[in-house]
């Protein structure tokens, strides 16, 4: 096992090379790395000597917190940049992938720090070119493409549409969020490949009348981090989500909803192909009775209060309809946060219960970390504090152990 697994059980982040290389796009490696930076990874860059003509290398040194390596000479810290940055590496990424660094890295050639270490790199490498359409349709550029993949090396774009020359035509560099996720499915194993995962995220939005609702403070961060981190893992996911500002991660496909009502009805319907659910959404416990179908003016309709009735259970149906699939909730509490989610094991009838003390400031709603328990019949597993990938990754983690295939309920 390699990558971001084995980096996580080894008690470090995932690592990876940022080969930068002189083209237009340069810029957009400054968000690759912001990208792999919130995804949890631990980012080093090297630069050609073209690529700082475009970007300079404060900016990566200031972005990533660690030297940017430009020479095989003069680094007083490291006699072997290429080898040590090579051997560190878990993954690298050459963005924009010029047609002149191709070539020498389809023919072998390492005449300056970045196709040096590339060379030297014994993981898994992802190419995101970036140039002219004529350029990348030149048969030189297209052979040595090919040579690369039938060496392993995977590539990502490059999109059709108009070049910084003013062409239009295959060429230009890919998504951000495209090479970001190529560069995690890297990093990650396949072990969740082929299963069905069904995931809920997000608040809830109860009605009072069509302008004014009841909700929570949920962001659907953790959800969407765990829908994101499944699709990297192989899973076929489906995201069921509330009212959120997040985009939806690649590869998942979103349902969105707006009260408990839809989530319910959404979520019971998605199980019924699913193999396994993660239940992380904030549902709102209560909804009015009878929400107005007008805006409600004070001025005439004084609103003294609202009579609320219960919503359906979405947890407790999952588990009544399971039989052996898995099912994970979650129970954000402020207080007696084992007893509470013990409780809510037991009585849900769950596999496993994500517990996570919401008055604490990181692991709050809208933090980028979080602080969780794992509350199962085996026991109680305290997890620090981590970035929300990592905590998705370790929830995926114990899915995995307990049992889930493709097709289990069948």
């Amino acid at each position: 096992m390699s990558g971001e697994r084995a980096a996580r059980q080894g008690g470090r982040r995932p690592r990876v090379l940022l080969a930068v290389c002189g083209g237009i796009a340069a810029y957009k490696a400054c968000e690759v790395l912001r990208g792999l930076q919130k995804a949890g990874c631990d980012v080093r860059a090297t630069m050609t000597a073209d690529a700082e003509r475009f970007v300079g290398t404060a900016t990566f040194e200031a972005l990533s917190g660690a030297p940017v390596a430009t020479s095989l000479y003069g680094n007083p810290g490291s006699p072997i940049p290429h080898i040590e940055l090579a051997e560190w590496a878990d993954a690298a990424v050459v963005v924009p992938a010029t047609a002149n660094v191709m070539a020498k890295m389809a023919c072998g050639i390492a005449d300056d720090c970045l196709t040096t270490t590339i060379l030297a790199c014994p993981c898994p490498v992802l190419v995101a070119p970036g140039m002219n359409v004529h350029m990348w349709q030149n048969p030189a550029t297209q052979a040595n493409a090919m040579t690369l993949r039938a060496r392993g090396v995977s590539f990502v774009g490059p999109d059709s549409g108009r070049l910084a020359c003013g062409d239009v035509g295959e060429g230009k560099l890919a998504g951000v969020g495209e090479i970001v996720a190529a560069a995690l499915a890297l990093l990650v194993p396949n072990d969740l490949a082929g299963v069905r995962l069904l995931v809920n995220a997000g608040p809830t939005h109860e009605a009072i009348d069509p302008v004014r609702y009841i909700a929570n403070r949920s962001t659907g961060k953790m959800g969407y981090a765990i829908a994101e981190a499944a699709a990297r893992r192989g899973a076929e996911v489906t995201l069921v989500s509330g009212p959120t500002a997040l985009p939806a991660p690649a590869g998942v496909r979103r349902v969105s909803v707006e009260s408990a009502e839809q989530m319910h009805d959404a979520m019971l319907s998605a199980f019924a192909d699913a193999d396994a659910a993660i239940c992380s959404a904030a549902v709102a416990d209560y909804t009015p009775a009878a929400p107005a179908g007008h805006k409600l003016k004070k001025s005439r309709e004084h609103l003294d209060a609202i009579e609320l009735v219960e919503t359906s259970d979405i947890l407790a149906d999952l588990c009544a309809a399971k039989g052996g699939r898995v099912i994970v909730g979650f129970a954000a509490e402020t207080d007696d946060l084992i007893a509470h989610a013990s409780e809510k094991l037991r009585r849900k009838g769950a596999d496993l219960i994500v517990a996570n003390d919401v008055s604490r400031p990181e692991s709050t709603f809208g933090a980028d970390t979080n602080r969780v328990a794992l509350v199962s019949a085996a026991g109680v597993e305290q997890l620090e504090t981590m970035p929300l990938a990592d905590v998705a990754n370790a929830i995926l983690d114990r899915v995995c152990e307990l049992g889930t295939v493709p097709n289990s309920h069948k």
